[in-house]
């Protein structure tokens, strides 16, 4: 992953297409593995108004019933084993792990870069998740409720991430999968000043307004859409084209910071195209 790419915390990128497409058909196999890239558009840190278009890899794969999978910059373990009990529920929980630097590289806003950049954010945790199959359209579509906790060990913004997650996805046919994501995200006190507080210091140097008030609370909320179409074999087995489009709101004190509300934009789109196959 390019240091720029992991700038992107939008966990409905992506990374979601593989993820998605897998939770159908492909939960039959207990042995499974998808790679995938393709180029994203995204907001340059959460909460700008400038767009670059940055690299996306993505990796999901099962081992003995075992999933693991990506979306952006973070990674899954599932240690619940899928025993594909005929209820079509399933249980989920494990470690998560990620890496953040927002406005550590690539900012592309004068004024926000005259803040200076931030360390990285390693994040640790873990997730619970649970799904059921067959819901709706055939015995392969589901819906999915996840929550993922975590916090910086590194010593960047030192505080923690909850996020909130809905998924559903079905099987058009063994060749077209679509889906789509609702997630939020609360954090810290810690986080909300490292990356949204502006220092009087920091304010003469930028430009922008002194702020002091970001703490802790809701940081955004938003979703995706996805579809995927088999362009060798099928949806379990060969190579397929993914797109994603999505949207989200930056919230409360982190939208009325002047990071967000004087050089940026609350709202942020994210758009992508890419290849993933599947073994």
């Amino acid at each position: 992953m390019s240091a720029s790419k992991l700038a992107l915390l939008v966990s409905f990128a992506l990374a979601s297409a593989p993820a998605l497409a897998q939770e159908g058909p492909a939960a039959e196999d207990r042995y499974a593995l998808s790679i995938g890239t393709g180029i994203i558009a995204v907001p340059s840190y959460e909460g700008s108004d400038d767009t670059i278009l940055i690299p996306e890899f993505v990796v999901r794969g099962r081992v003995a019933g075992f999933a693991f999978y990506s979306r952006g910059p973070a990674l899954f373990f599932d240690l619940v084993r899928d025993e594909g009990r005929s209820s079509g529920i399933e249980i989920g929980a494990g470690p998560a792990a990620a890496i953040r630097v927002d406005r550590v590289l690539n900012i592309r806003d004068r004024q926000v870069r005259a803040l200076g950049e931030l360390d990285p954010a390693i994040e640790l945790g873990g997730f619970v998740s649970v799904s059921k199959t067959g819901v709706v359209t055939s015995a392969y579509d589901f819906i999915t409720a996840r929550v993922t906790y975590t916090r910086d060990v590194a010593g960047a913004h030192d505080s923690f991430v909850v996020q909130p997650a809905i998924e559903y996805g079905t099987p058009l046919s063994r060749r077209t999968f679509v889906g789509a994501t609702v997630t939020a995200e609360y954090v810290g006190n810690g986080f909300g000043n490292y990356y949204y507080n502006v220092s009087p210091a920091g304010s003469a140097a930028s430009g922008l307004s002194a702020f002091q008030d970001a703490g802790s609370g809701w940081k955004r909320v938003g979703g995706a859409v996805v579809l995927t179409r088999a362009l060798t074999g099928d949806l379990l087995k060969g190579l397929s084209a993914v797109g994603v489009a999505g949207y989200y709101r930056m919230l409360g004190d982190v939208a009325r910071s002047p990071i967000v509300a004087e050089a940026g934009d609350a709202d942020q789109f994210v758009a992508g195209l890419g290849f993933v196959y599947s073994f």
